[in-house]
């Protein structure tokens, strides 16, 4: 039985309780949140609308994480990271599903790693994985005759933009198509801007009311489009992609590893 602490008890931190309370391989042992937030002393399992599990959400580290194998985290870059200092220094992997996380935030996860089991992912659906493939596929296949454009679209107390999901896309576009991602990615338009590049992959985001993640990647060409779309209706995907990724790291040995490793995606 994999023991799994969680990261956060907001509405994720929610989904990922019941994700690891319905999986028959996983037990939750631990929640942890700040010390200021009211389901602080709150049973986990009551907090997030399912039966009384007797874990209360704790503000102490060492409390919520202290006899857990596997730390699931979805909060936020800078709590990420201590979260993840944390596991490095007492033996716990770490599944990472933060988005937003800095150039040097991701090099510090990446040097942790050598000593430290990780899966880190912009987005843990097993759908949008699949997506991330066809956008390769589709972008070698179309060439530079196709426009690329990523539209993304989540609900309003979503704090980054664009969301991690769209740039990883844009990203499998670019690699796909030979282009260098930071030269090519326009993440707004506004103005007299002039004709659009060949070399650009536009960016654009939506935020609006309690959309949980839409995703959609244009190839557009005189005469006819492409449009390859995800849609997110629950964050329970996300959350049992996690558990998932979870149990499949217990066997692993240190390292960084995403949602293809996990799926067996890579070629």
């Amino acid at each position: 039985m994999v023991k799994i602490a969680i990261a956060g008890a907001g509405r994720m931190g929610h989904a990922l309780v019941q994700a690891v309370t319905e999986n028959p391989e996983t037990t939750l042992v631990g929640v942890l949140e700040r010390e200021s937030h009211p389901l602080i002393g709150r049973d986990a399992g009551v907090a997030s609308s399912i039966d009384k599990l007797g874990i209360e959400i704790s503000s102490d580290i060492d409390v919520a994480f202290g006899t857990s194998d596997i730390i699931i985290d979805f909060t936020a870059p800078e709590a990420t990271i201590a979260h993840l200092d944390y596991a490095s220094k007492n033996g716990k992997a770490m599944v990472i599903g933060t988005t937003g996380l800095s150039h040097q935030q991701r090099t510090h996860v990446k040097d942790i790693t050598v000593t430290t089991k990780v899966v880190m992912a912009p987005n843990m659906s097993i759908g949008i994985n699949l997506l991330l493939n066809l956008v390769a596929t589709t972008a070698k296949t179309l060439g530079d005759d196709y426009d690329v454009e990523i539209i993304e679209s989540h609900h309003r107390h979503k704090k980054d933009a664009p969301s991690g999901t769209a740039i990883r896309l844009a990203e499998e576009a670019a690699d796909a198509l030979g282009r260098d991602f930071d030269e090519a990615a326009v993440y707004a338009r506004k103005g007299i801007i002039g004709e659009r590049t060949t070399n650009e992959i536009g960016i654009q985001t939506i935020r609006a009311g309690d959309i949980v993640g839409d995703h959609t990647v244009i190839f557009a060409a005189p005469g006819e489009r492409i449009e390859l779309t995800h849609k997110a209706q629950s964050r329970d995907t996300f959350a049992n992609g996690a558990v998932k990724a979870s149990v499949w790291l217990t066997d692993k040995g240190p390292g960084l590893y995403d949602m293809h490793d996990v799926l067996g995606l890579k070629d």
